[in-house]
């Protein structure tokens, strides 16, 4: 289905808007360097390398699903299941704070913490417009029932922050050591009472992003009312 001007602008300035936006926070973080002489921080590049992942995923579905609908062929599933596994990765950028080291009335840790809340912000919104396009694709294809699928997800998204955070496990570990990650996993399913902080923070991340989520999808509804109003 070809999409009118006015859409691809739309997701052209999108688009474009994440970019700036990447690329304000990789400058923050070459000034950074540039001025402390130290790359304690430099990780965040690639932190937010993998925040864009999900969205890439997120994007060539739902272009499947304008051109065809949402249908279970196998180029639909393996964009699923990367979207799922890295979308994690843009949320974990929240939890980077960890990394604020000093007293807040020094002019270098006020820097750092306009970087961090700049990468978590960033994180936020690549996570964000991803679920987004992924959520809408599943409502074309299964109606109401798709409304469970942002739930469910950002569920798994918390557990996974979780395990990125204390048990230091990635999404690629799914394939490099599933066997290592099925064990922590299944450990804490089996025995609940021994993990409370996974329970915690998995709640914690899910109310988070939960809410914040609500918004977007407010927003999103709203703005297709405004839409269609206009016409």
């Amino acid at each position: 289905m070809k999409q009118p001007h006015i859409f691809r602008s739309t997701y052209g300035g999108v688009f474009m808007a994440l970019v700036l936006f990447s690329l304000f926070c990789a400058n923050l973080s070459f000034i950074r360097v540039s001025i402390t002489h130290s790359t304690s921080l430099l990780f965040l590049l690639w932190n937010l390398l993998l925040a864009w992942v999900p969205l890439i995923f997120a994007w060539l579905l739902y272009r499947k699903t304008l051109q065809s609908g949402l249908t279970w062929s196998k180029r639909n599933i393996i964009y699923f299941i990367f979207w799922l596994l890295f979308l994690p990765n843009a949320f974990y950028l929240t939890t980077d704070f960890v990394h604020l080291k000093g007293y807040f009335d020094d002019p270098q840790r006020i820097f750092d913490i306009v970087l961090l809340i700049s990468y978590a912000i960033n994180g936020i919104i690549l996570g964000m417009v991803a679920l987004l396009l992924v959520h809408v694709s599943a409502v074309k294809r299964f109606k109401n029932n798709g409304h469970w699928l942002p739930v469910a997800v950002l569920l798994m998204s918390g557990f996974a922050i979780y395990l990125g955070r204390y048990l230091r496990w990635n999404s690629w570990d799914v394939f490099i050591n599933p066997f290592g990650l099925l064990f922590d996993v299944s450990d804490r399913i089996v025995n609940p009472s021994d993990h409370l902080l996974t329970f915690s923070t998995t709640l914690l991340f899910f109310s988070f992003y939960g809410f914040l989520y609500l918004i977007v999808w407010r927003f999103y509804q709203l703005a297709s009312t405004l839409q269609q109003e206009s016409k």
